[in-house]
């Protein structure tokens, strides 16, 4: 029997898992859930190939692979460039949108602000880009048997380790440093914190830079290994959410664990039952998690 679904589940799972963290965030502060992050990985996507494309255009020529990758060094300067442009689009939206609307009313208000805005950006991405799927590269690459049906290609080699680092990285600033730690005493008590004197609305523009950099980087990544649709960030959607409530919400190692779970189970569908149902995954395990186990698996009980 070819353990494959491992190899895609687990690649697949870390990219959910890295979206998952600014989903989780996001509620853990504010307190409700932002439809428009799905947009933010589209959004992070298109400009990371933007970005690629017009670096290879000053050069007057494309840039050579590194090593055994289709990865340029302009895809990773694009990458780069997604972060901080998506992290960005992120705070503006905030200070925009959410930061006006989420004194004002219930959090059912801050829901559909997000839903519309999600509308929005892919309205405007699909009008600047059109419908039709982008590469980052045309190359074909030759897949590594590691043994037991499993087989890798060096890219997604690649980007399982860019993905490791990344999550360790987010795991040292929440765990180590003081900005981590303002950020988990907001979303304990943000009316605490601000008596104690934490600036509450810096930490939150920080917890909306961290989750729109980590939106961008899983587009970049998923686009890298597929392609790039105005789609894709709303196909990612239901997937992130399970992620984060399966891992409980406000937990980083409980989104990326969620993540791994639902990608794992997704890839598990596609090889033994079929690759239609794959959508229904992520939506079979949310409703079985919220009916037995509500609060997740890091999730503190009510």
């Amino acid at each position: 029997m070819s353990l494959q679904f491992l190899a895609d589940g687990l690649l697949a799972g870390l990219l959910i898992g890295l979206g998952a963290i600014g989903v989780t965030l996001t509620y853990a502060m504010l307190r409700f859930a932002n439809f428009a992050h799905g947009e933010m990985m589209s959004f992070g996507a298109y400009v990371a190939w933007s970005a690629s494309f017009l670096l290879s255009a000053l050069a007057g020529t494309a840039w050579p692979a590194m090593g055994p990758f289709s990865i340029t060094a302009a895809v990773l300067l694009g990458g780069l460039a997604a972060m901080i442009l998506t992290a960005g689009l992120a705070l503006l939206l905030d200070r925009l949108l959410f930061r006006h609307l989420a004194g004002r009313g219930e959090a059912i208000t801050l829901v559909i602000a997000s839903f519309g805005a999600s509308m929005a950006l892919r309205s405007l991405i699909e009008f600047a880009f059109s419908s039709s799927p982008l590469y980052f590269s045309s190359d074909l690459q030759i897949a590594v048997r590691l043994g037991m049906g499993i087989r890798v290609t060096p890219d997604q080699l690649a980007l399982i380790g860019l993905t490791l680092c990344l999550l360790l990285a987010i795991h040292l600033l929440v765990t180590r440093t003081q900005a981590g730690r303002a950020m988990r005493a907001v979303a304990e008590n943000p009316t605490l914190a601000a008596v104690v004197g934490l600036d509450v609305r810096r930490v939150v523009g920080l917890t909306w830079v961290m989750g729109g950099a980590l939106a961008a980087a899983a587009g970049t990544m998923a686009g890298i290994l597929v392609q790039i649709r105005p789609n894709m960030g709303f196909d990612f959607l239901l997937p992130l959410f399970s992620a984060a409530i399966l891992g409980g919400i406000g937990s980083i190692p409980g989104a990326i664990l969620g993540g791994i779970v639902i990608g794992l189970a997704e890839a598990a569908c596609v090889q033994f039952v079929g690759a239609e149902w794959r959508a229904a995954v992520a939506f079979l395990i949310l409703v079985l998690l919220l009916l037995l186990r509500p609060r997740g698996f890091f999730g503190e009980a009510a």
